[in-house]
């Protein structure tokens, strides 16, 4: 399977919370009847809009137009309306469309667009070859399979009398520790005519280098389609980029053809193990982090949590639940160590006075000032070029809005955060809305500002997104000011 989100896990990271989240991909296929596209769609149910029903339920829909293009022509077309099952709470939601299209190469358009608010709209491309050659060894995509079970019913996502569910973003979480995918090899009985091979592996990728770390081999008799169900262990594999490949050998075990797909895998457990067994070979008793006292390494590591990838936040995580003192100290250590190779601790020391200093200014009683969402933000992204503060505006708690005229680590100019203090305790503002990349997008910021306004709110409150203007209402102009 080709998927058109590929290293979907940072994806994941990069899309706010409040924008419509989808993830698509296909797989070409043939059979007697002709080659085929199946197009999947996993949709985000958290960042769609729902619709209360009558009984207090919630349900959420997406618009689908799909188009296969060639040059200017549109060769297929298709749109539909793809509905969350109803219930209390609105979940994530699936579909599969088979796409029967002669062969040849074609441009695949969707665009998914929430049907209750219009404007959030995700629209993807990718370009796909159908060839097939009659007579000569051929092999669909990889169909990654997030589930299978017999099938009681007829059904989109039921092949071979199998239900079987597309695994979304091609990406497997902790806990998700087997691969199952679907495969077919066409024509193995006219070009290879004797029994044969399917090998598939695990390899896993580094700066273009790839490593197999799990390999196994199915035989196969000859046939017109070969289709193959297979399941690999992954509950040892750590953390990474993967690629899955399938490979057609005869019995002489030379390479007839292959295919591959790229998937992700995040084990913090496994990684946790891994780096302290990597950790028991080095010696770190000259290095300064040996001198820092457990409840120093732990505010050290807390400290710069705001700049490790997602991955090693669950990482260090387990070391501080495990005390694992020397792990901390190793993790510490090699985070600086990559910062600054030839005097990794004096790097260590400069960020911890400005660590020290964003604790204090933003010390809450509940945990240290840069876990807070103003010290987390800060020591993320830097000291912001500018800070509003409004204590007293009408119908409106305690809020900052900070700018930043440019952000490194998005690339983006001129954005803006705004914080508020709900609650009124404790100075503890949390982030109500963001148009940095990978932050909290809220497009309803204002009307969650000015809930004690509820007579100024506008009359659609499942997608209005501003209160009317009065005097002294400063944090539309303060966010839009640039």
């Amino acid at each position: 399977m080709k998927n058109l989100f590929f290293l979907a896990f940072l994806l994941m990271l990069s899309v706010p919370l409040s924008a419509l989240d989808a993830s698509l991909s296909f797989a070409r296929f043939n059979s007697p009847q002709g080659t085929y596209v199946e197009v999947y769609l996993h949709v985000s149910g958290q960042t769609v809009t729902t619709v209360e029903q009558s009984d207090s339920t919630v349900q959420g829909a997406v618009d689908i137009l799909v188009f296969f293009e060639q040059g200017e022509r549109i060769i297929k077309y298709d749109k539909f309306r793809l509905l969350s099952p109803v219930g209390a709470y609105i979940v994530d939601f699936i579909d599969l469309k088979r796409y029967p299209l002669p062969e040849g190469d074609y441009k695949l358009r969707v665009e998914v667009t929430d049907a209750n608010l219009p404007e959030e709209t995700r629209r993807y491309s990718a370009d796909l070859s159908l060839d097939f050659p009659e007579a000569e060894l051929a092999q669909s995509d990889i169909q990654l399979l997030a589930a299978v079970e017999p099938a009681t019913a007829p059904g989109p996502m039921v092949k071979n009398d199998l239900l079987m569910e597309p695994l979304p973003f091609n990406y497997y979480g902790r806990g998700a520790n087997i691969l199952t995918f679907y495969h077919e090899v066409y024509n193995s009985d006219q070009a290879i005519a004797q029994p044969f091979v399917v090998s598939y592996r695990v390899d896993k990728m580094e700066n273009g280098v790839a490593e197999t770390l799990m390999l196994a081999h199915k035989r196969q008799d000859p046939a017109t389609v070969n289709p193959l169900l297979l399941r690999m262990d992954i509950s040892d594999l750590p953390s990474g980029n993967y690629q899955l490949v399938v490979d057609v050998r005869n019995r002489e075990r030379a390479l007839l053809s292959t295919r591959s797909m790229m998937f992700q895998r995040s084990n913090p457990m496994v990684d946790a193990q891994n780096f302290e067994e990597a950790m028991a070979t080095v010696t770190i008793e000259e290095e300064f982090v040996q001198d820092l006292t457990p409840e120093e390494l732990e505010y050290s590591l807390r400290a710069i949590s705001p700049l490790l990838p997602q991955s090693d936040v669950e990482l260090v995580d387990i070391m501080l639940r495990n005390d694992s003192l020397r792990a901390q100290r190793m993790y510490l250590y090699g985070f600086w160590l990559r910062e600054n190779r030839t005097n990794p601790e004096q790097i260590y020391k400069e960020f911890m006075e400005v660590a020290a200093a964003v604790d204090q200014m933003f010390q809450s009683g509940f945990r240290h000032g840069f876990e807070t969402d103003r010290g987390y933000m800060y020591i993320k992204y830097g000291q912001p070029n500018d800070i509003s503060r409004s204590e007293n505006e009408p119908s409106a708690p305690p809020y900052e809005v900070w700018s930043y005229n440019e952000i490194e680590r998005t690339n983006q100019n001129n954005v803006r955060f705004i914080f508020y203090n709900p609650s009124l305790a404790a100075d503890d503002f949390i982030l109500l809305h963001s148009d940095v990349i990978g932050e909290r997008n809220n497009p309803q910021w204002e009307l969650e500002l000015y809930r004690d306004s509820p007579s100024e709110h506008p009359g659609n409150y499942i997608d209005g997104e501003k209160v009317n203007d009065n005097i002294g209402r400063q944090a539309r102009r303060l966010l839009s000011d640039y």
